[in-house]
């Protein structure tokens, strides 16, 4: 070998070597500011760079892991302009890159578990089961740079902090309520809404579909609900309603981010919108107005009709069939002008309904009036906790939805421009301050199934208002369902809360910039 070419190899290897020596940046892992906070987490002191040569490493055959790969792959592309490769092999836990593991040893982490192990030179995210991956996807997104959510390219480097997290939820059931009556929202602000509950590892929307204002869903067989009943909302604007299709689009858009959609078609009060639609569902016969108000409790199906009951079958058929997930819910708040014996009649009977198409059956806690099915949920909400007792002693487990602390069509505070205050004001820190096994006595933790934070929409028209409403409260519920109860701390979350600013501000969420929070100081004014 000539001096030439010994000299020439050498030069070639000289960038290879600092390339392969060069030493990781410290980061502690102590200091980020994750939500939920984790169950486990230990630091190492170093992080891990994702660069553009950077790979994520799938078992070969795992296509649900594939999809969630392509889903990172994609999320991260837009900021860092890397385009990275997705790659199959037997066994990659000892690859570097990013490698995602379905382990079946892996059994008591759940179905939503995770471990994370970052280090220098490669990432190993480990789960029994690919939601268990999805979610610890979100933890790695949490763990990069904020500016990992612009739209548009920002420089690096992008380093995540080296250590250990163990993970998992404390409740199965972690949601939020889109009410779509009041005022319409289309697919795509629909779609937004579920990727704020994905980024906070909530896995379940609630749909709020029918009510007095408005009929939201195609239903084919009774097709009047939507030509008639879908033209309006509060305010008497145009109102609007979601195709088959177009409901089929946003389930599958939640599906692949392991979100639940529970439609909710509200019965036998807040139906005005149906009784406009179909004279022969009042008692009288005759088709009621259109309602463009924000009253309730004024109206009922005729309870005692056959044709109610073969409305609803139709109605409720049709969902069943476009809905995967296992509930219906039908609602059954304020039905005030429904005699009582006719309205235990009338859920006894349509919980059959429900039960006959497949699907378990899920009302607000009103519904323990009747005899309920042990599969059946109730759903807490009023600021009296009568009803969700009742439903515990039949064995039905219930969703904590408090008005006065989870609500978040609650203001504020009394300047607060959005919202209602019939159930108080709902400052941040009251929001995060309870606890779901503690709020109501005589309902523990084994009668719980979970969390949903609603969000009615009489004073909400718009995404920025939905926003403003959701942030920053939203972080919070996700935390008080997956964190265990030994981890909350009002005094060290507003802190956690405070430093994801940033992250709000790049992802172009119009929050309500509560005083109670210490926000992080911006170091780029020019965010957007």
């Amino acid at each position: 070998m000539s001096k030439f070419l010994q000299f020439g190899l050498a030069l070639l290897f000289i960038p290879m070597m600092l390339f392969s020596c060069k030493k990781p940046i410290p980061k502690d892992l102590n200091q980020e500011n994750l939500i939920p906070k984790p169950v486990s987490l230990t630091a190492t002191g170093s992080s891990f760079e994702w660069t553009k040569n950077t790979q994520i490493n799938i078992q070969t055959g795992k296509e649900e892991v594939r999809e969630i790969a392509a889903y990172l792959a994609d999320f991260i592309a837009p900021s860092t302009g890397f385009k990275t490769e997705i790659k199959e092999l037997k066994k990659p836990l000892g690859s570097r890159g990013i490698s995602l593991i379905i382990n079946e040893n892996q059994k008591d982490l759940g179905e939503e578990g995770y471990n994370l192990i970052i280090e220098s030179k490669k990432i190993t995210l480990e789960a029994f089961k690919p939601e268990g991956i999805f979610r610890g996807v979100q933890t790695i997104r949490q763990l990069l740079p904020a500016k990992i959510e612009s739209d548009s390219l920002q420089k690096g480097p992008w380093l995540i902090a080296s250590g250990t997290i163990m993970d998992y939820p404390q409740y199965g059931y972690r949601g939020a309520m889109l009410d779509v009556v009041r005022h319409f929202f289309g697919i795509e602000d629909v779609k937004q809404y579920i990727d704020y509950l994905a980024a906070y590892k909530m896995n379940v929307l609630h749909l709020h579909l029918s009510d007095d204002q408005g009929w939201r869903i195609e239903i084919k067989s009774w097709p009047k609900l939507t030509e008639i009943g879908g033209k309006t909302q509060v305010g008497g604007g145009k109102g609007g309603y979601y195709t088959q299709e177009e409901y089929q689009e946003i389930v599958q858009y939640a599906k692949e981010r392991y979100i639940t959609i529970i439609p909710e078609i509200d019965m036998p009060g807040h139906t005005n919108a149906a009784l406009a639609s179909y004279a022969e569902l009042n008692a009288d016969n005759k088709a009621c107005e259109l309602y463009t108000g924000t009253r309730v409790g004024f109206s009922t199906l005729a309870t005692d009709k056959e044709i109610t009951y073969q409305f609803v079958d139709d109605v409720i058929r049709e969902l069943a069939a476009i809905t995967p997930g296992e509930y219906i819910h039908i609602g059954g708040d304020e039905s005030h002008v429904t005699k009582k014996k006719d309205y235990i009649k009338f859920v006894n009977r349509v919980q059959k309904i429900v039960q006959s198409h497949g699907k378990k059956m899920m009302g607000w806690a009103d519904v323990a009036a009747a005899s309920l099915d042990e599969s059946s949920v109730a759903q807490f909400w009023q600021t009296k906790p009568e009803n969700a007792v009742k439903a515990v002693k039949q064995n039905v487990k219930v969703i904590m939805s408090p008005a006065s602390l989870a609500y978040m069509d609650m203001q504020y505070d009394s300047l607060c421009p959005l919202g209602l205050h019939w159930a108080g004001f709902v400052p941040v820190d009251k929001a995060y301050n309870w606890t779901l096994e503690s709020i109501v006595e005589g309902i523990a933790k084994k009668d719980i199934l979970g969390i949903e934070a609603p969000l009615w929409t009489e004073t909400v028209e718009t995404m920025d208002d939905i926003e403003f409403l959701v942030f920053p409260r939203l972080p919070g519920y996700a935390e008080l369902g997956w964190s265990p109860v030994e981890n909350h701390s009002w005094d060290e979350y507003k802190f956690r809360l405070g430093m994801q600013q940033e992250r709000f501000e790049f992802m172009n969420i119009n929050y309500y910039k509560s005083e109670l929070i210490p926000w992080q100081v911006l170091k780029n004014k020019e965010l957007k």
